[in-house]
């Protein structure tokens, strides 16, 4: 799905505030520390609660083999001026023969309330429908996590229904607001002010 340019872990993109980057072994314990925190795990399909930190070296291990092999884009969040310290990820991962891509994200509860996971979110959906032939990006929310569905809708997401996603780490499925976004739909999200991305 993702080029060339994407599959090597000096790949970054910039934005006002942020830069996104491949997840590295030594964020396993930033990482284990806010995927911990249950208000964030809970609402998610594939966090695991309790989360170890044997859960957090294989999440990184997994998906920068994603990354790698453009199978997806998973990128963690962090300050400009802290970017060894990752405070949430974005991912698009799951493409399918129709174009279609799956998002995701969490960020870390210190950090909710200040719109980095919209200005990541932003870039990474830019970049995706600059670089990719996606048509269409999915992705879905729980109908209880206000902050997600706020999330979904500024980025320009339409609910296209309601219905049951498996959730492993949850022990079964779970019922979700489901959304999409078309690639038409996407050139109003960025103002004049794009992201930019850096690659070897």
């Amino acid at each position: 799905m993702f080029p060339e340019i994407t599959r090597d872990d000096v790949f970054r993109l910039e934005t006002e505030r942020l830069w996104l980057r491949w997840p590295r072994a030594a964020d396993a314990e930033e990482i284990r520390q806010h995927v911990g925190d249950p208000d964030v795990a809970l609402m998610t399909a594939s966090i695991p609660h309790p989360y170890a930190p044997h859960d957090a070296n294989a999440f990184i291990a997994s998906v920068r083999e994603e990354n790698g092999d453009g199978g997806g884009l998973h990128l963690v969040i962090t300050p400009k001026n802290r970017p060894n310290e990752p405070i949430g990820l974005v991912s698009l991962h799951g493409a399918d023969r129709r174009g279609s891509a799956t998002f995701g994200f969490w960020l870390g509860k210190p950090y909710w309330g200040q719109g980095y996971t919209t200005e990541a979110a932003r870039a990474l959906i830019d970049l995706a429908f600059g670089i990719t032939s996606l048509d269409r990006i999915v992705s879905s929310a729980r109908p209880d996590n206000r902050s997600s569905l706020h999330v979904h809708e500024k980025l320009g997401f339409h609910r296209t229904g309601r219905g049951m996603r498996p959730a492993p780490a949850r022990g079964g499925e779970m019922e979700v607001e489901l959304f999409e976004l078309k690639r038409g739909e996407a050139h109003t999200l960025f103002g004049a002010r794009r992201p930019r991305f850096f690659s070897p």
